[in-house]
């Protein structure tokens, strides 16, 4: 469906672009038995590790769920309202901040030569961590989207008990679980109101 909003114009990105990544795109509850492909996972990975985080940080990573068994481990985990839509999707990811991203600064931020120093705080390495992945679960949801498939994020899960039996041996910290796929049967509730410019946007 074609946007007919009328401030369309005001921005580089078409109507039916801006319509499936965000006025069209809905959060799914229920998912159809089509397949999510590891091509599509790793076209939307190549696609959203573009996006922008502090001194190019990147600390998201991702425990993709396939198996049944891997499921089964994660659905107990999750709050009672989360589980069988987690155990009926296609795919599941379970997206992490890596408390160790520093390790890579030297690759990744090379004209910075200290900048791993920098994090050496584990406060600080843990806090910016968790806000620059934070943002790149955003850029992950969207990056689904433009896949062409439905999101399902979810934060309603015992975080503790996703990061005892997925990342006993990874500094890695759930922060979100994401389930993938195309919608099924009543997938959407109903859209929710959003607050306007005026209400969220003030100037100085």
């Amino acid at each position: 469906m074609t946007s007919t909003d009328t401030r369309t114009g005001a921005l580089a990105l078409d109507g039916d672009g801006q319509d499936l990544l965000f006025r069209e795109a809905r959060t799914a509850n229920t998912f159809s038995a089509e397949p999510v492909g590891d091509e599509q996972l790793k076209a939307v990975y190549d696609l959203v590790k573009w996006a922008p985080t502090s001194m190019n940080t990147q600390p998201l990573r991702a425990m993709v769920l396939r198996s049944d068994e891997a499921r089964e481990r994660l659905v107990p985990l999750l709050a009672e309202g989360n589980r069988a839509k987690t155990a009926g999707a296609p795919l599941t990811v379970i997206l992490a901040a890596d408390t160790e991203f520093h390790e890579n600064l030297p690759r990744l931020f090379p004209h910075h030569p200290t900048a791993k120093d920098y994090f050496a705080d584990e406060d600080v390495r843990v806090e910016t961590a968790k806000a620059n992945a934070l943002l790149q679960v955003g850029y992950f949801i969207i990056g689904v989207r433009a896949a062409g498939l439905a999101a399902g994020p979810l934060t309603g899960f015992d975080a503790h008990g996703v990061d005892k039996e997925f990342f006993h041996d990874r500094p890695w910290r759930s922060l979100v679980v994401v389930n993938i796929g195309k919608p099924g049967d009543n997938a959407w509730y109903d859209r929710l109101p959003r607050l306007d410019y005026d209400q969220a946007v003030d100037t100085l």
